[in-house]
């Protein structure tokens, strides 16, 4: 090996050690809590930030100041994120995307007050904690990941921490303390973090920004061995650092040598952006109310329906027109900036979709602008400003699909990943180069060039801006994207084309972005790639959500928090604001604004009227003739003399039979359907048939395989054999929400309702996308028959009782006249009444024609209903028939009359 390639070699394994231990800790937290810690890299600053004060500023003995900062800060770092952020949310029952959106809180947070207590410029002089030879840093990165593997495999530690990552609450049961294990992972995780970031602060400049979003880069490392391997994450590290140190020696020559060679330095930024999208199990699919917190989480918005909120809004953007020069300068980039963040409400807020990377495209919306404006874009001649930025949002508007195909899995923490790792991408390889960016201005528009008449025009485009999200939030796609982002699988079966939705939400996002990048651009008369870097997309994500990310006035609050923070304050200050009120996104679920509110309300409401012992007495004197009064031992008195009983639940009408349709359609048939998991044969060879006019019931203790047929009859899983057919014609290969379309329809389990949306919006959704000629009078007739009427017909289906919720999911099925019905236990949690009513309805539907099929437990409703009844066990049927045939013989058999079963 000649001297070149050794001494690269060498440095490619310093690299890829650092980058090594960050994989450890990324895993070791991961695989101990759940939360794949997007504040990594901020932690890591952060304690090489404390070192250099320690050991530069207060001239502490290197070795002292090594040992607090990774024994005491570090730890003590990771056991106060553990505490007070992360298990709150763990209490709660948080899912993926909330947890996100406290780690992302975490990491602007830091990277906010570091650049207040350090300021923001770089540092040159952070001290080396271990000697300049690559082989002890790989020596402690081996080290490292080799005492981790021994401790979770052969410690009692370790098997209490299998424990708790397989399954959290049977390992609780099981006398296993999950919280101090969940505390020691990130107290060692953060300890990783701190090591990292001390090791790696002496190879680069220390600043708040960069070795934050560095070690975010080398997340690739966790990503790559699947958040599980510590093994496959030392050596890749160790791959990706040495190749990325040998190909700083290839220089092809030509136009490419730039692109080449940032290709070649940002190893780790391409290892993520491969890595994220093929990453597979990571996150959860929203599929129910619990574990549907999005991106979009109920944070209490602020409310878009209040003109009084709005009036506010418009005197505060209008002020700006009256100042002076130098005020407006700043004043110009607050419209500019409101309409990147009305993106993140088309995608995250209404859409429900994890989007990172907008900041990626409003700094190509500004670059395209300033290169067509220039006739620097290839083949297009210099075009006017306003041109120019019109052309920009229509060349990056498409772009949106390379952010939008990784989110068609569903999974929250993947599409964060990869959007994240998009973002990373073209400010590495677009904006940080010379090549794409060099000497770039951005003129503004003719008769816009002074500041004020410049404002103007931007109030106008911010006005279209606001009435086209506006108009994506009302009517039929606004309630088919809440339907999305509150229960995707639920949108899917009502019909909703969720990977069309999904993709259509990410590139209108990509076009808005575009469209004020382009006009910050504008307002900075240059390409400023700053401006557009990854972490100020973390913190535009992180401001909209916790301001609601559902609310035109929460994105326009937040342009006008950052903007003016930024301004008018340290910097950091906007980072360290918006960290906090993302951090206590745990403590407070319904948001800053609805926190408020309840704070001024009590800080307001009159005191409550005390009466002495002999006014309480006369008072109950007084009130003999309209009934008792309860007091209190404090002698308070209560409004209401005695509870009220709740209204009594009125049954569904049992409406008379419909004649049977003459040529009855919705013949569903299951050939030989087989289906695996993990190598377990779940169903094996399963033939069924669900005909028209007629209640066909599927039984059979859990573990047999009706949960896994239903999905392969619904779409939701693909048969790994056999055949699906609808009326004949295969649709084995149908997605669910195509087989909506072609009249089968269905509910689950768990309940799958639009929270967003209020009763009647529900059952719409189901009439709008099943493509029926009359949508409003085909939502009336499901309300009517399943008595879904009067006040509540307008009302919120949150808060709304089991059996309420359950007659609109069925509403909502029925709404799309389905031809073929499918019902996944639809007695849960219904009472005797409601199981006779819901009876009385499914009797009707199927004397309408519609075929029916009943995943049932409940034996004695099977019995009075089911015309046809197949018993399913180990992944077969093993009988079929009459109902009181398959019961009676099953009955006879082990285990599947128990209770339960």
């Amino acid at each position: 090996m000649s001297s070149l390639s050794y001494d690269l070699t060498l440095a490619g394994l310093a690299v890829g050690s650092a980058a090594a231990l960050t994989g450890i800790g990324l895993i070791v937290t991961y695989r101990a809590t759940g939360v794949l810690n997007f504040a990594h890299g901020a932690v890591a600053m952060v304690c090489a930030y404390v070192l250099r004060q320690l050991a530069v500023g207060w001239n502490w003995p290197l070795p002292l100041a090594a040992a607090v900062t990774l024994l005491l800060v570090a730890p003590g770092t990771g056991l106060a994120l553990d505490r007070a952020v992360f298990r709150p949310l763990a209490v709660s029952g948080a899912g993926p995307a909330r947890t996100l959106v406290a780690s992302l809180g975490v990491f602007v947070l830091l990277v906010g007050g570091a650049g207040l207590l350090w300021g923001p410029g770089a540092r040159a002089d952070a001290p080396a904690l271990l000697p300049d030879d690559p082989w002890v840093q790989l020596g402690t990165a081996v080290t490292l990941a080799a005492g981790v593997a021994a401790v979770t495999r052969w410690t009692r530690f370790g098997r209490e921490l299998r424990a708790v990552v397989d399954n959290r609450p049977l390992a609780v049961l099981g006398g296993i303390d999950a919280d101090r294990v969940a505390a020691a992972g990130w107290a060692f995780g953060s300890f990783t973090a701190g090591l990292t970031g001390i090791l790696l602060a002496p190879l680069l400049r220390l600043d708040p920004y960069g070795l934050p979003l560095l070690v975010m880069e080398v997340m690739a490392v966790a990503v790559a061995a699947g958040l599980r391997s510590l093994p496959v994450a030392v050596a890749v590290a160790l791959g990706i650092g040495v190749a990325q140190s040998q190909l700083t020696r290839l220089h092809p020559g030509g136009s490419l040598e730039p692109l080449v060679q940032a290709v070649g330095a940002n190893l780790f930024v391409v290892a993520l952006l491969v890595a994220a999208p093929a990453l597979r199990g990571l996150g959860s699919a929203r599929t129910g109310p619990a574990a549907s917190d999005g991106a979009a989480p109920r944070t209490g918005p602020l409310p878009d329906h209040d003109g009084r909120a709005w009036l506010v809004c418009g005197i505060l953007f209008l002020l700006p027109l009256g100042f002076a020069g130098g005020d407006l300068r700043t004043a110009v980039q607050v419209p500019a900036l409101g309409v990147v963040l009305l993106s993140l409400v088309v995608v995250t807020g209404r859409g429900g979709q994890i989007s990172l990377g907008q900041a990626a495209y409003a700094g190509l919306g500004a670059l395209f602008t300033a290169l067509l404006a220039a006739g620097r874009f290839p083949g297009v001649p210099a075009v006017p400003g306003l041109l120019a930025l019109l052309l920009a949002v229509l060349l990056t508007a498409p772009l949106g699909l390379l952010t939008g195909r990784p989110a068609l899995r569903g999974h929250d923490l993947a599409t964060a990943l990869a959007t994240l790792a998009f973002g990373v991408a073209v400010s590495r390889f677009v904006f940080d180069q010379p090549y794409a960016t060099a000497g770039l201005t951005l003129d503004r528009p003719a008769g816009f060039t002074a500041d004020r008449a410049y404002y103007v025009l931007e109030l106008a485009l911010l006005g279209l801006a606001l009435l086209a999200v506006a108009a994506l939030r009302r009517g039929r796609t606004g309630r088919a994207l809440a339907a999305m982002r509150d229960h995707e699988p639920g949108a899917a079966a009502a019909g909703v084309p969720v990977p069309a939705l999904k993709l259509a939400a990410f590139v209108v996002g990509a076009a808005l972005a575009a469209l004020g990048g382009g006009m910050l651009g504008m307002a900075l008369r240059t390409f400023d790639a700053t401006s557009y870097d990854p972490v100020r997309g973390l913190l535009w994500f992180a401001a909209v959500v916790v301001l609601g990310a559902d609310s035109l006035l929460g994105a326009l609050t937040a342009a006008v928090l950052l903007v003016g923070l930024d301004a008018g304050a340290a910097g950091g200050a906007a980072a360290a604001v918006i960290g906090v009120l993302a951090v206590l996104a745990g403590r407070l679920p319904h948001g800053p604004y609805a926190a408020l509110r309840g704070a001024a309300a009590r800080l307001f409401a009159a005191p409550e009227v005390r009466l002495t012992p002999l006014g309480a007495r006369v008072r109950e004197r007084l009130a003999v003739a309209r009934g008792p009064v309860r007091t209190s031992a404090e002698g308070r008195t209560s409004e209401h003399c005695t509870p009220r009983a709740p209204a009594p639940h009125r049954p569904l009408p049992r409406t008379a039979p419909s004649p049977v349709s003459p040529t009855p359609t919705g013949r569903l048939t299951a050939r030989a359907v087989r289906a695996r998991y993990d190598g377990f044969t779940a169903l094996d060879g399963v033939d069924l048939t669900v005909a028209p006019g007629r209640i066909t019931a599927l039984i059979g203790p859990n573990g047999a395989g009706k949960s896994t047929l239903f999905h392969c009859l619904c779409g939701t899983l693909r048969p790994a054999g056999g055949r699906v057919l609808l009326d004949g014609a295969d649709i084995t290969r149908r997605s669910a929400h195509a087989r909506a379309r072609l009249g089968l329809a269905r509910t689950f389990q768990q309940l799958a309702v639009f929270e967003g949306l209020n009763v009647t919006e529900n059952v719409r959704v189901g009439a709008e996308q099943s493509g029926v000629s009359d949508p409003a009078a085909a939502t009336t007739r499901a309300l009517d028959l399943l008595s879904l009427d009067g006040p509540l017909r307008t009302a919120p289906v949150a808060g709304l009782d089991t059996g309420t919720l359950r007659r609109v999911e069925l509403a909502r099925a029925v709404a799309g006249r389905p031809r073929t019905l499918l019902l996944d236990e639809p007695a849960a949690g219904l009472d005797s009444a409601e199981v006779a009513a819901l009876a009385d309805v499914l009797r009707t539907l199927a004397a309408d024609g519609t075929a029916l099929l009943v995943v049932e437990h409940d034996l004695d409703l099977v019995a009075g209903l089911a015309d046809t009844v197949y018993a399913m066990a180990a992944g077969r049927i093993v009988a079929r028939g009459p109902a009181h045939q398959v019961l009676a013989e099953r009955g006879r058999s082990a285990g599947l009359a128990e209770p339960g079963a």
